[in-house]
């Protein structure tokens, strides 16, 4: 359904109208963090410098780190990957990154899977488009606490390293930095 006000607003970059989700889960597709109120037209990193998940992590309310496409700029709590890996550490840097970005995919096909109306699209309003998606996402993470069955061929990740500031050393706020520092630490032979 074409919005009332606003139109040109939710005209996403594939070219239609839609509403611009973020999410953030944890390693058991259990959402953790969800905003469904922005229109399609806004890129992600717009909607992830105004969210919850930054203010705290900006506020260093939560140590470790979050994962994200190359559509979000690195932080240091924000680890993106290479857009260029310029060595064979960079590469396996990415090539764990994306292994382990994948549940975030993995937990939007379940999404959608478990309610057909997100995969067909909602043909309402978009306050309720919104409404209905944080509703969808209230009863997923219901579902994975009871352990409903998921029906997802899930790699399992591998057993992460304890990232940690190194003794003596203040990494800046830089999200730069701090991938070297994990590239250098954790991914060089």
């Amino acid at each position: 359904m074409r919005p009332k006000e606003n139109e040109v607003d939710f005209v996403n970059r594939k070219s239609f109208h839609s509403l611009n989700c973020q999410m953030c889960c944890d390693s058991n597709f259990k959402i953790i963090s969800c905003v469904a109120t922005w229109t399609g037209s806004v890129h992600d990193s717009r909607i992830f410098r105004s969210s919850a998940p930054c203010l705290q992590f900006e506020n260093d309310d939560h140590d470790g780190f979050l994962l994200g496409d190359s559509g979000y700029f690195c932080r240091s709590f924000l680890l993106t990957p290479f857009l260029n890996a310029g060595s064979p550490a960079e590469q396996r840097y990415n090539d764990s990154l994306c292994r382990t970005r994948v549940i975030i995919e993995q937990t939007f096909g379940i999404l959608k899977r478990r309610f057909q109306c997100l995969q067909k699209g909602l043909a309402t309003d978009p306050k309720m488009a919104s409404i209905y998606i944080v509703a969808s996402v209230v009863l997923h993470n219901y579902g994975i606490e009871r352990r409903d069955i998921i029906d997802i061929d899930r790699q399992q990740p591998a057993p992460q390293p304890s990232f940690q500031t190194p003794p003596n050393q203040q990494i800046a706020n830089d999200g730069a930095r701090m991938r070297k520092h994990i590239v250098d630490t954790f991914f060089s032979s």
